[in-house]
């Protein structure tokens, strides 16, 4: 798990950089994430902050470009929160603006714009499905949790569940 992304970093050819891949290799695999680029495979993972106060737990994602219908929240069990959703991504071509004066030259751009063949030179937007399960170490209360989205961040708020008083029953 390296400190800066490799993309970051402008030498390939440092003295660590094979071990800096090898630990981002670890890191992934210890997360239960395959080997292969997310990108390759349609899988991505979305970033979260998890804190915790007196009452209760706060998730914090970075969903940008996600619509809130496309996200999902439910509870596998009595103290675990699965977060999952999708994202498609579509590109609409950016035609040049037409001027009357130059008609004919337009046409012809518009011409040889259409037969050439589209080629991504990068592509790092997140594309595909995620899914985020975070274990909580007591019960929760599922009946008060709120989540709400503002600007491509999910925030969640899980409030903790109180304490079991202990309770005589009185024998009759």
């Amino acid at each position: 798990m390296s400190l800066f992304p490799r993309s970051f970093i402008t030498n390939d050819q440092t003295p660590f950089s094979s071990l800096s891949y090898l630990l981002d290799g670890i890191d992934e695999h210890s997360r239960g994430q395959n080997f292969f680029r997310e990108s390759d495979i349609g899988t991505f993972t979305p970033k979260f902050d998890v804190k915790e106060l007196g009452d209760a737990y706060e998730l914090y994602g970075e969903l940008p470009g996600i619509e809130q219908k496309d996200v999902e929240i439910e509870f596998t069990d009595s103290s675990t929160i699965t977060i999952k959703g999708s994202i498609e991504r579509s590109y609409n071509k950016v035609e040049p603006s037409s001027d009357k004066s130059d008609s004919g030259s337009q046409n012809q751009m518009k011409n040889t714009q259409s037969k050439n063949v589209e080629k991504f030179w990068v592509m790092e937007r997140n594309v595909g499905e995620f899914s985020r399960t975070f274990s909580f170490p007591a019960r929760v209360d599922q009946d008060s949790v709120k989540a709400f989205m503002k600007e491509g961040v999910l925030s969640v708020r899980i409030p903790k569940s109180k304490e079991h008083e202990s309770r005589k029953i009185r024998i009759s």
